[in-house]
């Protein structure tokens, strides 16, 4: 049986319109209704400060809740425009600068667009940016939290399976690892997702290294599977049989729900997950 951490990406929705309402809010809505890991967005940008991020680790750990970041999406180490990927690193840093002081797991972000530089092209790139992360991460200190590179949703985006793990792998550094979003692996598949593979693959590359996963339904438009999110009643993908593969691994999984329906699909995932036998940390 898997040992799970389980919540929601950003604020609960039980929170929505209650006037200043925030990520402390989140942390203990998130406790309350029994669940244990929020994920803090700061995809429109890093607008929270050190103080505030130790407060909020402080409260989480008080309360054993697991705190996980996403970056900001405007990030792609691949850009032809040198500007771009130094913009794409500050962002970056400080991200992980506050995950260090919030005592987060992990900040996972969206490497690169391919372009014109092809994917091993891109690759290549996206390898030494990783790089120069873990230099600028040593010499400031920031020796707690994982950068997570996350496998994406579109072929035109770096972050197929095989290229994510096989880049951790190559960099072979504690502090970056991958980062597994079973929607946009399921987009990326053209609608088809194999959970024991992946599972098998994770433990071919990782060994029993705890995972950090995201999970969401996907949808079909314009005869194509897009990473657009959906309520996991949709079952595209379905969680039924992940959950059900879980219970035959002795693995530590967060699994952060980026639904629209927040808490309330991880609810249900909660469910689904302790009637196969999984246990939530």
């Amino acid at each position: 049986m898997a040992k799970v951490y389980l919540g929601p990406a950003g604020v609960p929705l039980g929170l929505k319109g209650k006037r200043g309402a925030g990520t402390l809010d989140g942390i203990r809505y998130v406790k309350d209704v029994g669940l244990n890991a929020m994920e803090v967005e700061f995809v429109q940008g890093v607008r929270m400060s050190r103080d505030a991020a130790k407060e909020a680790g402080e409260l989480a750990r008080e309360l054993g809740v697991r705190l996980s970041i996403h970056a900001p999406y405007f990030i792609n180490l691949c850009s032809e425009e040198s500007e771009k990927v130094e913009a794409s690193l500050r962002r970056l840093q400080e991200s992980l600068d506050r995950g260090e002081a919030m005592g987060a797991t992990v900040v996972v972000f969206h490497p690169a667009y391919y372009g014109k530089m092809g994917p091993e092209g891109c690759y290549n790139s996206v390898k030494d940016n990783v790089l120069k992360l873990i230099d600028w991460m040593r010499e400031n200190g920031v020796s707690h939290v994982k950068l997570g590179l996350e496998v994406m949703a579109r072929r035109s985006q770096f972050g197929s399976l095989e290229e994510t793990f096989r880049l951790v792998k190559e960099v072979n550094n504690p502090q970056v690892v991958a980062v597994v979003d079973w929607g946009h692996v399921y987009a990326r598949n053209g609608g088809s997702i194999n959970y024991r593979e992946v599972l098998d693959m994770w433990r071919s590359y990782f060994g029993n290294q705890a995972m950090h996963t995201h999970f969401t339904c996907v949808r079909y438009r314009n005869g194509e599977w897009v990473d657009e999110h959906e309520p996991i009643d949709t079952n595209n993908p379905p969680f039924e049989p992940l959950a059900k593969e879980l219970a035959d691994e002795d693995i530590e999984i967060t699994i952060i729900n980026e639904s629209p329906l927040l808490e309330q699909d991880a609810l249900k995932m909660r469910e689904i997950l302790l009637r196969y036998g999984n246990v939530l940390a």
